[in-house]
């Protein structure tokens, strides 16, 4: 079992490669090709599985528990259970190539997209925290604030690229639709658009 601050230190080196990743790389795939590289979605895949990988190295002794509340327990698989369902079902209606970033021909403002411009990281972030209920424990909490933090890094660089392409109808979109659930982002139009 790695020693907290080992475990923290882990988890802030993973935050920077994805700073890097998504803020250099993915950034510059966008700005040159208007869609991502094979390589940087190798980059992209590759993070989020070292992420998903990352809760391995500070299992305790005796993991999981199977002393959780049946409550917890329940609920904790009918959110990954619900989360993973969803967030297939959202790739598919999408589009692998959207939603891989090969392909931006259409701003999507239909079906989820209504209520939130982040449907896919809202129904990974709901297995997530189901992975967190299933077995409560400070590094499981760690893990969904790690998510959290690689997959809005993401998102920032994704918001950039869209509004760099559909301008003035993002932006219209982004005060609109909230970035995720229930908080609307209020922006100025002139700070975007020449």
């Amino acid at each position: 079992m790695l020693s907290i601050p080992v475990y923290i230190v882990s988890a802030f080196g993973l935050i920077a490669v994805a700073f890097v990743v998504f803020r250099i790389f993915v950034r510059r795939s966008y700005l040159q090709g208007r869609r991502l590289t094979w390589f940087s979605t190798f980059l992209e895949f590759s993070i989020f599985s070292l992420f998903g990988t990352f809760t391995c190295l500070d299992l305790p002794p005796g993991w999981p528990p199977t002393d959780v509340n049946p409550v917890l327990r329940i609920a904790g698989w009918l959110c990954m259970t619900i989360g993973l369902s969803l967030m297939l079902i959202l790739i598919s209606w999408f589009g692998w190539s959207r939603a891989m970033g090969q392909k931006v021909d259409v701003l999507k403002q239909s079906g989820p997209y209504r209520f939130t411009r982040n449907p896919q990281i809202i129904a990974c972030f709901t297995a997530v925290f189901g992975y967190a209920l299933l077995w409560p424990s400070w590094h499981t909490l760690g893990w969904v604030i790690l998510f959290s933090a690689i997959a809005h890094m993401m998102v920032l660089t994704e918001e950039e690229h869209l509004r760099n392409i559909f301008r003035e109808e993002y932006v219209q979109f982004c005060v609109r639709v909230p970035r995720y659930i229930g908080v609307r982002l209020k922006l100025n139009v002139a700070v975007f658009l020449p």
